[in-house]
């Protein structure tokens, strides 16, 4: 069994999630997305934050304790409690444009009709897009690049940066070999291809 705890993190609609899970199926580890703690389960998705502590909790409780797992999104700003259990952390980047393009496409299938003109979620995939677009400006009050690159210099982990423009097959062989020259947890095993 392999003994690595990864972050993937990125930008909204960088991959982040496809790619965890790809890396937790090859390798038979438990994945989670860092949105299903950061948010309280609504109809619509993403309405409500789970206030920070209550996240940190049920993390420590359902997730974290196991001796390997692969995590997708981004903690920056709230969960830097949890960076001592990771080995290391893989940033996916991509143009902001089809990165957005991207975005629109995911919401318009997940919600369908509820995004589109006078829909129900309207509102909210609007804001949404516009905070996502934010990423890429530094100046941007939210969570940025820049700022997301600030906290990827203070890890004390090694950090893989990928273009996820590339098929995710492909990136999730970059990694395995990547970690191949990663050394391994006291005690742990390498992760297999």
């Amino acid at each position: 069994m392999p003994a690595y705890r990864l972050l993937v993190t990125g930008a909204s609609g960088a991959g982040t999630t496809t790619l965890g899970r790809v890396l937790a199926a090859r390798w038979h580890v438990p994945h989670a997305d860092l949105d299903d703690y950061f948010w309280v389960p609504t109809d619509p998705p993403f309405a409500e934050k789970r206030p920070e502590g209550e996240r940190l909790r049920l993390m420590r409780e359902v997730f974290l304790p196991r001796a390997s797992w692969v995590l997708s999104g981004s903690l920056m700003g709230w969960g830097d409690s949890l960076i001592p259990m990771f080995d290391g952390v893989v940033l996916l980047t991509i143009d902001p444009e089809v990165r957005m393009r991207r975005l629109t496409s995911r919401e318009h299938v997940l919600q369908g009709e509820a995004v589109g003109p006078g829909g129900a979620n309207e509102e909210a995939y609007r804001a949404f897009l516009d905070w996502a677009q934010g990423y890429d400006d530094p100046e941007f009050s939210g969570r940025n690049r820049a700022k997301h690159e600030q906290w990827l210099t203070a890890q004390p982990h090694p950090v893989l940066r990928l273009d996820s423009e590339t098929p995710v097959e492909e990136l999730a062989d970059r990694v395995v070999e990547w970690l191949a020259a990663v050394p391994a947890r006291a005690g742990g095993d390498r992760l297999p291809g």
